[in-house]
């Protein structure tokens, strides 16, 4: 198991590498100057070739790179080019609210998903079924972006009330802190949850028509013994892979969900550091997500090794 954890870290390495050229470079392709964002664009000439050298935008973007990359090995993301303060700073500030975030909505997505797929399998054909899969096919169907939009509008129009977009602390008010994550991370697991039940359904309805579970069948146990103990575990590795993207996929809602329910996460802040060419603050955030992104699947991997132990050989 440790020989099989270890050759895949070694193998997300280079992907870590590529990834943090790809992160470096596409900010720079975004049209706009931020010299002239910073500048207001009042300067000409001598004014922005200044500003470029103090930036350090003039020399060769390889230069910039890897100097860059220097500085992520020792742990420093750069500075923000508006605030001056080093993104890591900035970041250790966010970061807890975009993992709360994340983490009730995975919560949901699981919690909603795979019940909900184990019953339709289990129940194939019949009313829960078609139900099930219905809602799933609506589900995948509506942009999470759109309806957590109307979830902000409607109920301001028709009933004066909208869910809260100021942030509270925790230290201010615990409950107000909580409740406010749980509409946006409901919506958003809502969307994944979807393809996850379909996948869970799938899965487990192939492996119920094996020999084994019909011979467990024979043999007398009960379903719920069949279900969970025989069926379940060698369903669970498609779902696994499918649940590492579904993570991904969590992780880049957290920028257009913070945005409408106004949380000061990550995804916000990266919002807002495209909208002024903040590259320092945008490399870091995406190196950040990618980083995140690796180590899940990295983990979906030494999953795959506890479910079938035949993956590790």
């Amino acid at each position: 198991m440790r020989k099989y954890v270890l050759r895949r870290l070694l193998v997300a390495i280079p992907s870590l590498l590529i990834a943090s050229f790809i992160v470096f470079s596409l900010p720079r392709l975004l049209p706009g100057d931020i010299v002239q964002l910073m500048l207001e664009e009042r300067a000409y000439g001598k004014d922005l070739d200044d500003l470029r050298a103090k930036l350090g935008l003039n020399r060769p973007i390889y230069v910039q790179y890897f100097e860059w990359l220097g500085s992520v090995v020792r742990g420093h993301l750069g500075e923000s080019l508006w605030t001056k303060r080093p993104v890591v700073e900035e970041l250790t500030r966010r970061l807890p609210v975009s993992l709360k975030l994340g983490a009730l909505a995975l919560l949901f997505s699981v919690s909603i998903s795979l019940p909900i797929g184990i019953l339709a399998a289990v129940r194939q054909d019949t009313l829960a079924d078609y139900l099930s899969r219905s809602v799933a096919i609506l589900a995948l169907s509506i942009p999470g972006f759109w309806l957590a939009t109307l979830v902000v509008v409607l109920p301001a129009i028709w009933w004066n009330w909208s869910p809260p977009i100021q942030f509270t602390e925790f230290s201010a008010d615990p409950w107000a802190h909580v409740a406010q994550f749980i509409l946006p991370a409901f919506i958003l697991g809502v969307a994944s949850s979807a393809a996850i039940m379909r996948l869970t359904r799938a899965t487990l309805l192939e492996v119920l028509r094996q020999d084994y579970v019909r011979t467990a069948w024979a043999k007398g146990s009960r379903e719920r013994s069949v279900v969970l103990k025989h069926g379940l575990k060698n369903a669970l590795i498609p779902v696994v892979t499918v649940l590492g993207i579904q993570i991904a996929q969590i992780l880049g809602g957290t920028v257009i969900f913070e945005t409408i329910f106004g949380l000061p996460g990550m995804g916000r802040f990266l919002f807002d550091a495209i909208n002024q060419r903040d590259y320092p603050v945008i490399q870091g955030i995406n190196l950040l997500i990618v980083s995140m992104i690796v180590l899940m699947n990295l983990l979906v991997d030494a999953c795959y090794a506890f479910l079938d132990p035949r993956i590790r050989y």
